[in-house]
């Protein structure tokens, strides 16, 4: 394969990244010139101590931070060259963003919650109502539209969470330690969820987590030490 139909498979490409926060003495440089490169279909686990930047690069693939230098592409385009309102709009379109935290509205229905992205489309209520239903199914929570998140366990809580991040079809999903709030049968439970997200529709998936047991789902595990990667591993290069 040439350089370039190599480089054409990439999605996400990172080159030299560097990320300060402050200035002077109180600088901290949370990145020190990241280079990652993550391809159309992968499921990637980012792990490292606290501190190590894994939050910072994935909040700039997310478009919710910039870099300080550097190189971020996404799909070939210059994202660090755009300005807050184009880096809205790839995020709008092409992302999908999972959290610990889940993030759900607490007096609104587990329906309502994965229309809110399709609302802000300005989709119809009918689209909005039926892909939002379609959704909770494939996550396996057909039945359970009308309840509300305090009626819903924390793996169902997170279902939803998901359904309302792949509601969209986005091309990546990031997902930010989406089992830090679960019981371990829940984490798996979550964990097949997403891998399967990866493997029947494509979508590519990057995650942040500190649970080696997580980890093993994706096909490689990158490292973060110290604002850098210490390594890369994939596990099909390793298969004999």
């Amino acid at each position: 394969m040439s350089e370039q139909a190599a480089a054409d498979t990439r999605i996400i490409a990172l080159e030299a990244v560097t990320k300060t926060y402050g200035q002077g003495p109180a600088a901290f440089q949370a990145l020190r010139g990241v280079d990652l490169a993550i391809e159309a279909g992968d499921f990637v686990a980012v792990m490292g101590p606290s501190g190590s930047g894994k939050s910072t690069v994935m909040n700039i693939i997310g478009c919710l931070d910039t870099p300080t230098s550097g190189v971020y592409r996404f799909k070939g385009i210059r994202v660090e060259q755009l300005d807050r309102n184009q880096r809205a709009l790839l995020r709008r379109n092409y992302l999908g963003f999972v959290f610990q935290g889940f993030n759900l509205l607490a007096r609104t229905t587990a329906l309502e919650n994965v229309e809110l992205p399709l609302l802000y489309r300005g989709e119809t209520p009918a689209s909005r109502h039926a892909t939002a239903r379609a959704a909770l199914a494939q996550v396996g929570l057909a039945g359970w539209e009308e309840h509300t998140p305090a009626e819903l366990s924390g793996g169902q809580q997170q279902r939803v969470a998901i359904a309302r991040a792949i509601v969209t079809r986005p091309t990546v999903l990031l997902a930010d330690e989406p089992t830090g709030n679960l019981d371990t049968r829940r984490s798996h439970e979550i964990m097949e969820l997403l891998a399967a997200l990866n493997r029947d529709m494509g979508i590519t998936v990057l995650m942040v987590t500190h649970e080696p047991p997580m980890a093993e789902y994706a096909h490689r595990q990158v490292y973060f030490v110290d604002g850098m990667v210490e390594s890369d591993k994939d596990k099909r290069k390793a298969a004999p």
